[in-house]
């Protein structure tokens, strides 16, 4: 495991926190400075500061978000984030954003590699939203949706779109620009007024009220890690 993944997965700080430690000299590893390219392997010591650190096993939480919890580790202004939702140990961070006035689900996890790979826009992940708008959306509207809409950064893939009822609509998506289902239908005439995720890469909430997380089970980090083409390194212990 290189060894900012390692800091990460020991509760140390981020990546890009990490790199600035190692870079610090602050990061040794049996006993000699820890460079960017060090790569830690089962019976290796690990220092921070001359503080032994150890990573912890990883560990896989879907959190069902409510509306005023903002999408970080920390919030600047004192806001109530999702991290404080779940365990604080071991140490996890939320793979991809929802805005704060957005409900729903969210995956949190110490895994880096497959956190990553599920962020990156390469791999498609599939996102379901379920949005309350402006106005009823018919067909036209929809349709637009389905065949991509253009916006400032450029036109959309395409999407399923479906009504679920007056002024209700689902929105399936395979990417993750910054307020993309927000731009989407505001550009189809239907700003939205509530909006709620509800699955992320086959993860549903099912009866997961607001504010409450569950642990992943076994086949479905199985699952994600297949989707993605990812596979666990390093330590295999698991809290899932």
């Amino acid at each position: 495991m290189r060894l900012n993944a390692y800091l990460a997965r020991a509760g140390v700080a981020s990546r890009r926190r990490a790199d600035e430690l190692i870079k610090a000299g602050r990061v040794r590893v049996n006993g000699e400075p820890g460079r960017l390219n060090t790569f830690v392997a089962a019976g290796d010591r690990v220092e921070v500061d001359g503080r032994e650190v150890s990573a912890q096993p990883l560990a896989y939480y879907l959190l069902h978000k409510p509306a005023g919890v903002v999408t970080t580790v920390r919030d600047p202004q004192g806001r109530p984030t999702v991290v404080q939702l779940v365990p604080a140990q071991p140490r996890v961070v939320p793979v991809g954003r929802l805005d704060a006035d957005t409900t729903g689900a969210l995956l949190l996890t110490n895994d880096g590699a497959l956190a990553h790979r599920l962020a990156h826009p390469r791999y498609g992940v599939e996102k379901v939203y379920e949005a309350e708008v402006e106005g009823d959306p018919d067909e036209k509207a929809l349709r637009r949706l389905r065949d991509g809409v253009e916006l400032d950064d450029g036109r959309t893939a395409p999407a399923r779109a479906r009504r679920l009822g007056p002024g209700r609509v689902e929105l399936v998506l395979h990417e993750g620009r910054k307020h993309q289902v927000k731009r989407m239908l505001a550009a189809v005439g239907h700003p939205v007024l509530r909006l709620h995720r509800s699955g992320y890469a086959g993860l549903e909430l099912g009866g997961l009220p607001p504010g409450a997380w569950r642990p992943l089970r076994a086949e479905e980090v199985a699952r994600l890690r297949t989707l993605v083409g990812s596979a666990a390194r390093g330590d295999r212990r698991t809290t899932a």
